[in-house]
């Protein structure tokens, strides 16, 4: 009895000092989800984190569907979400907060040996259709180029708002596309990257290096033909360079999808410490996110987040 009470007496003990030892309660943000907004992500936990060290942020990122799932089970605070939420998952308690905008792009390898012919002719959204939906277009020579190499197409094997948001582009939905699926958003880039047939998908992030401003990591964006007419238009050349291609978005000559808002999403009101870090990005934040390689929201947009959180 007398050992069982001095047990309990020095447990008592390190407990007290574990929790009161620094004068301060524990403060944490578990945060998973969008291939698409983690990088954001994670610059906003580290600058965040400069002002605020007694708070510990962790980020994962795992594509959207990982994201949605686990801030609705409880498994994380806040989930990456690069796509509208469905009614269901309204209905749950999922609570969407617009952080900022950007969008997926269809990339093919540095390495395919039409790269020149490609941007200057750009793909009709009938024919990426075709490559990405019925199956029909097979190989180089349907679109009109000289190759009669076969297309390898490649596909996202997570749920991903990526590839739900280019599926929208084509009126489709994320289980209709064709091609090899790949897991992730630095997956996808890789497989495209190494085959000189192959073409994918990408968000503007995992395609665009932020410090350069320069198409990386060996692919490079296929240009949409939005007005059908064979060549790329000059208004229709937008994506040379990052900044390029996010003026376009942020002044609508990119079309919606595939541009997209991408979300912050909690189960129900977030605690303190949650809304507090949420309340940052929206305000404090938003200085990152044109470095970053994103877009800015509309100050309507910040506004409805802010009221939102109160």
């Amino acid at each position: 009895m007398r050992h069982s009470t001095t047990l309990i007496l020095a447990v008592a003990a390190t407990l007290a000092v574990s929790g009161c030892g620094s004068g301060k309660e524990q403060k944490s943000i578990s945060i998973s989800g969008a291939f698409a907004l983690y990088p954001l992500t994670v610059k906003w936990a580290d600058e965040y984190k400069k002002a605020h060290p007694d708070v510990k942020i962790d980020v994962q990122a795992g594509g959207a569907g990982k994201g949605i799932t686990d801030v609705l089970s409880g498994v994380t605070d806040i989930g990456l979400v690069s796509r509208a939420l469905s009614p269901d998952e309204i209905q749950k308690g999922a609570t969407p907060f617009s952080v900022t905008r950007d969008a997926v792009v269809p990339t093919i390898s540095a390495t395919n040996p039409l790269v020149k012919d490609i941007q200057a002719t750009g793909v009709k959204k009938e024919n990426f259709y075709g490559i990405f939906i019925s199956g029909d277009v097979k190989s180089w020579s349907q679109l009109g180029f000289t190759s009669k190499d076969p297309i390898h197409v490649y596909t996202r094997s997570d749920a991903a708002g990526a590839a739900e948001t280019w599926a929208a582009y084509l009126g489709k939905k994320q289980q209709d596309l064709k091609g090899t699926a790949v897991f992730g958003d630095p997956g996808l880039a890789q497989a495209v990257q190494k085959d000189p047939d192959g073409i994918g998908f990408n968000n503007i992030a995992f395609v665009y290096d932020p410090a350069t401003k320069q198409p990386s990591a060996g692919v490079v964006p296929v240009p949409l033909d939005l007005n059908g007419n064979g060549h790329i238009d000059p208004d229709e050349a937008v994506y040379a360079t990052l900044d390029q291609v996010t003026a376009a978005i942020a002044a609508g000559k990119y079309p919606s999808p595939p541009a997209r808002e991408l979300y912050f999403v909690t189960k129900g009101a977030p605690n303190p410490v949650v809304t507090d870090f949420i309340k940052y990005a929206l305000t404090e934040g938003q200085k990152d996110v044109t470095a970053s390689g994103y877009i800015l929201l509309a100050p309507e947009k910040i506004t409805e987040g802010l009221n939102k959180l109160k």
